[in-house]
């Protein structure tokens, strides 16, 4: 049998895939490339996001200017859940951090 990352041939084990951890670790990385620089991408933006809402937001509920968060560098494309209540109002959460757009410059900023 052959090693699936470098093609040596593999001594030891009859089901050893790999000669070494090395090429297993670089066969894994290579399989996963895409899947992994995708989730690592949204969770980065999910962090900041978290972040830019936890430092803002220091009482506990806060009134923002929409651009004061723009100028941070916050993506509202990215929020981890949408809770609607029962009087009609929606909040967008980043983990335990949510937001309600009251209008086109302002939003309200809460901790759950």
């Amino acid at each position: 049998m052959n090693c699936l990352e470098c093609g040596e041939k593999i001594i030891g084990r009859s089901d050893k895939k790999f000669c070494n951890d090395a090429c297993r670790n670089a066969y894994n990385n290579k399989q996963n490339k895409d899947s992994s620089n995708l989730m690592r991408n949204v969770n980065n933006k999910l962090r900041r996001n978290y972040r830019i809402l936890n430092e803002t937001n220091i009482d506990g509920k806060t009134k923002v200017a929409k651009s004061k968060l723009n100028g941070l560098g916050f993506d509202f494309n990215y929020f981890t859940q949408i809770k609607t209540y029962k009087n009609g109002s929606e909040y967008k959460f980043v983990y335990d951090q949510g937001y309600k757009i009251l209008d086109e410059d302002f939003i309200l900023i809460v901790k759950n």
